[in-house]
């Protein structure tokens, strides 16, 4: 009998899978019975929102559903669906602009593919949240990071932005509203984004997930125009609608007539090359849209009175201008798996996102009122070491 010699893996896969610290000390504390309270879920579904289930799942039951329309773009209905989307936001975005995807994840990894040949970079902002690493890397592209930095407010370090710019460099992404931040790239913050793009011919990626999510004053989407550069917005039901289960994500081209032109026929080619969008989830996005009304007030409602219970229980948070998270600054050095032991609260510490500074913490404003004023008091308490 031959004995294999070992299979060779794709560099591109060679993560450090073991364990995280974090990980460890939440497996053993609860081994061990002790009672934890988790402020990281960030699953809508599991945070106790009320859902219109009948709709929702009865949207998928539609006749059309069992014909199959391989339009590699999406079908038209559902890609007009988006369209009105677009429109609720004051955003002109026809359905020839769009693509569908099962995720943003996947409109990611088109665009990976549509702009970048292996070994070609992407500039993304940082503090954010760290799937970018894994979705670079599985498309053989160096992602690498330009700061945003804090000083009442946050805000896009441009000199450091223009100075990671080179040769290599294809894409700009931002999130906006970002995680865990919170921040949304103001108008002059924008106007500067296009320029630079502009200047050096790169394109401009933009997730809006968060997009509903505003706590103040009105965001606008970056669908609305005008578009000086290769611009490409990116969203999906996952946050917009709370619905990461129904996997529907899809991307916007916008800008010049001829560069949104050049990059849709090849969006189409990668989109038909896959064809991963399934005929339900399609014909179901216009009436999962039409939901996202309910769970989004929920949803907002739920942060403002998280984020006033952070407040009462004598701690502090950054402010929030939108999404689901807050970055509290404490009065002493983080060490996320010491917290975990001693008082029994699970948090991320900022250096998950790329943030600077040993003493922020950021914590998921979805879960119900009563547990995050329990992990609030407990974290208090361990501030001023009375535990």
């Amino acid at each position: 009998m031959r004995v294999s010699q070992g299979v060779c893996f794709s560099a591109r896969t060679a993560w450090n899978t073991g364990e995280s610290a974090l990980a460890q000390a939440v497996r053993e504390a609860r081994a061990r019975g002790q009672d934890i309270v988790d402020l990281t879920v960030s699953n809508p579904t599991v945070c106790g929102f009320h859902f219109e289930q009948e709709m929702i799942l009865g949207a998928l039951t539609q006749p059309a559903s069992m014909l199959y329309d391989p339009n590699p773009r999406g079908i038209l209905s559902a890609r007009e669906a988006v369209t009105r989307y677009y429109g609720d936001h004051g955003a002109e975005v026809g359905p020839e602009s769009l693509i569908l995807t099962t995720s943003t994840s996947e409109a990611y990894s088109f665009l990976f593919r549509l702009l970048c040949d292996p070994g070609d970079e992407v500039l993304i902002a940082q503090p954010g949240y760290p799937l970018f690493d894994f979705l670079a890397d599985l498309e053989s592209v160096r992602l690498l990071t330009f700061p945003l930095f804090y000083d009442y407010g946050w805000w896009i370090d441009f000199a450091e932005l223009e100075r990671r710019v080179g040769r290599a460099t294809r894409a700009i992404v931002i999130v906006s509203p970002n995680n865990p931040t919170g921040h949304a790239t103001r108008k002059a913050e924008r106007e500067r984004l296009e320029e630079i793009c502009v200047r050096h011919g790169l394109a401009l990626i933009v997730d809006e997930v968060f997009l509903d999510y505003g706590l103040g004053d009105r965001i606008e989407s970056f669908a609305c125009g005008p578009h000086p550069a290769l611009t490409f917005v990116v969203s999906g039901l996952s946050k917009i609608a709370a619905l990461p289960q129904m996997k529907v994500g899809w991307l916007a081209c916008l800008g010049p007539d001829d560069l949104c032109s050049k990059a849709l026929d090849r969006l189409e080619v990668i989109a038909d090359t896959y064809l991963s969008m399934n005929a339900p989830a399609q014909h179901a996005l216009a009436t999962w849209l039409e939901t996202r009304t309910s769970i989004v007030t929920q949803i907002l409602r739920r942060v403002r009175s998280n984020l006033a219970l952070i407040a009462s229980e004598g701690l502090e948070h950054l402010p929030v201008e939108a999404g689901w998270s807050a970055v509290l600054r404490l009065m002493r050095p983080l060490v996320a798996e010491d917290v975990v032991t001693e008082a029994g609260v699970v948090l991320h510490p900022g250096s998950f996102y790329g943030m600077a500074g040993a003493n922020r913490g950021v914590v998921s404003l979805l879960g119900p009122e009563d547990r995050l004023a329990a992990g609030m008091r407990r974290l208090k308490a361990w501030e001023e070491g009375s535990l």
